[in-house]
């Protein structure tokens, strides 16, 4: 399942645009505690600091998506909650606007994703659970899944080497841990693993 369709129309308008009430510093500039509604109809209620958003704030986008949390330079950074159009949600670290660090990603299908972030991407250990319960576990790189890892099921994990997010470099490591089976595995259609068609 893909996370980067999720956040179309999630761009936060400027800070000086709107109908602002709330404190003002002795520049004039946004400062303190303050609510801005914006002439698109979305809302930021949180704190400014020397006109920018900065501390705790809320903003709410006129689609119905929304952003609670931790802001610095008038951008998402440290922990926050998003809530996407689709639905999906997100729980975690963000810096300079961007999903970034350790969060959590619940998918509008009921799938989850929990572990490493950067600029939007997954990236460095995690763990994918679809909402069978299988699992995916191993290293994402600029979003994809590559080298070691593995795929748990209900009855038996599959250990080796992600070439893409749903195939394995052969052979595999095939582990039955109720009976303690193991078998190496040369063949992808024994383990549900496609093959590209040979042309």
């Amino acid at each position: 399942m893909s996370d980067a369709g999720s956040e179309n129309g999630d761009k936060e308008e400027g800070p000086t645009i709107g109908v602002y009430e709330g404190e003002r510093n002795a520049a004039k500039e946004r400062h303190g505690k303050g609510k801005n509604a914006f002439p698109n109809g979305d809302v930021y209620d949180g704190n400014y600091s020397t006109g920018k958003r900065s501390g705790q704030g809320a903003y709410r986008w006129k689609a119905g998506h929304r952003y609670i949390g931790q802001y610095e330079d008038g951008l998402r950074s440290g922990q926050g909650y998003f809530v996407y159009p689709d639905g999906s949600k997100y729980k975690g670290d963000f810096v300079g606007g961007k999903r970034h660090g350790q969060g959590v990603y619940l998918y509008a299908n009921g799938d989850v994703y929990q572990g490493s972030w950067e600029n939007d991407l997954k990236q460095g250990r995690g763990v994918y659970t679809y909402q069978n319960g299988s699992k995916k576990s191993g290293s994402w790189t600029e979003g994809h899944l590559s080298g070691p890892g593995e795929i748990q099921y209900a009855d038996h994990k599959v250990i080796g080497t992600f070439a893409t997010d749903d195939r394995m470099d052969m052979p595999v490591h095939i582990q039955f841990p109720k009976t303690g089976y193991k078998k190496v595995i040369n063949d992808p259609t024994l383990v549900g693993m496609d093959v590209a068609p040979v042309s």
